[in-house]
């Protein structure tokens, strides 16, 4: 039942995937597969994805949920919403509510009790981020993409310093670092290039359409970067975190590249493959005192280069 529930999401998913989500064996999968198989469910194998979907045709009731189900979505919607970049907040803490009324009384009784001791701290950015401007554009560039429809926009740069008025033909959307972007080709970069929703103002759909480069691959497009934007050059990244943050850091894996080599005194070195330097030095920046660049000399130097401008300013004020 839970295999099935995941194949009527609409998603596509490997055995491997469905493995690991319930906790089983790749066996037990393929064995359950086949009972769905017996009972006339029309799932479908795709050879050249590797993926297991299913007739969106085919429908049945959602079971049940039990406590740890149920609690696991109302937590999502009534409390975490607040902490992430959630499009259409009002409408999913309207189906939280809808799901909420429709529980068993006893789990629904336990829900509300355990929710009412859970709370999660305020953040101004994600109150800021839940209003109807960010809605609208978050639908209207789903809409685009799905139609293939090139779209107009107002973008407010700090990496080209201005505002620029922009064509883009986009062709995926993506959540990174508490933030929405969509990927695309720019009129105004000539290449695919990355933008955040939050930044983008007086956005319009325009008549014409695209066609999605044959080759355009995201996985392949973000590469090394170390977070959305790469740069297209690789840089050998080496930093030296003292012991007060070293044990923070490394419990962390911030890029797919990471190596670290911990020292005697409690400090540690860690190293990145990374394609750019811009994200990369503002989370440099972002333990101060606490780290050293030991290569390479360019992101040395831009570090260097904001701490002197930010002593320059703090002093002159």
């Amino acid at each position: 039942m839970r295999i099935l529930t995941a194949l009527q999401s609409g998603k596509g998913w490997s055995v491997d995937a469905l493995s690991r989500i319930f906790g089983t064996s790749r066996r037990t999968i393929f064995r359950d597969l086949k009972e769905l198989q017996d009972a006339g469910v029309p799932y479908r194998y795709d050879a050249g994805t590797g993926v297991y979907t299913i007739s969106p045709e085919y429908f049945l009731p959602p079971a049940d949920l039990n406590l740890r189900e149920a609690l696991s979505l109302l937590l999502l919607a009534e409390k975490v919403s607040d902490q992430i970049q959630l499009p259409f907040r009002r409408e999913a803490l309207l189906a939280a509510s809808k799901i909420e009324n429709n529980l068993p009384v006893e789990i629904r009784q336990h829900c509300s009790s355990i929710l009412r001791n859970i709370s999660t701290g305020s953040d101004v950015q994600a109150s800021i981020r839940h209003n109807g401007r960010f809605d609208k554009t978050f639908s209207q560039l789903q809409k685009a993409i799905a139609n293939k429809r090139q779209v107009d926009f107002r973008y407010h740069s700090l990496l080209d310093g201005g505002v620029l008025d922009l064509r883009l033909c986009p062709y995926h959307m993506l959540y990174n670092n508490g933030t929405w972007h969509v990927l695309g080709r720019s009129s105004f970069h000539k290449k695919v290039q990355t933008f955040e929703l939050n930044r983008i103002s007086e956005l319009t759909t325009a008549e014409a359409g695209f066609t999605v480069e044959e080759d355009f691959d995201v996985s392949e497009y973000l590469g090394r970067a170390w977070s959305t934007m790469p740069e297209g050059q690789i840089y050998n990244v080496k930093l030296l975190f003292l012991a007060k943050v070293a044990k923070d850091v490394v419990e962390v894996k911030w890029h797919s590249t990471q190596k670290v080599t911990p020292n005697g005194d409690g400090s540690a070195i860690v190293e990145f493959r990374v394609d750019g330097l811009n994200e990369i030095t503002w989370w440099v920046l972002g333990y101060g005192d606490q780290v050293q660049v030991l290569a390479p000399q360019a992101l040395r130097r831009r570090v260097l280069g904001v701490a002197k401008n930010m002593i320059k300013l703090n002093e002159n004020g």
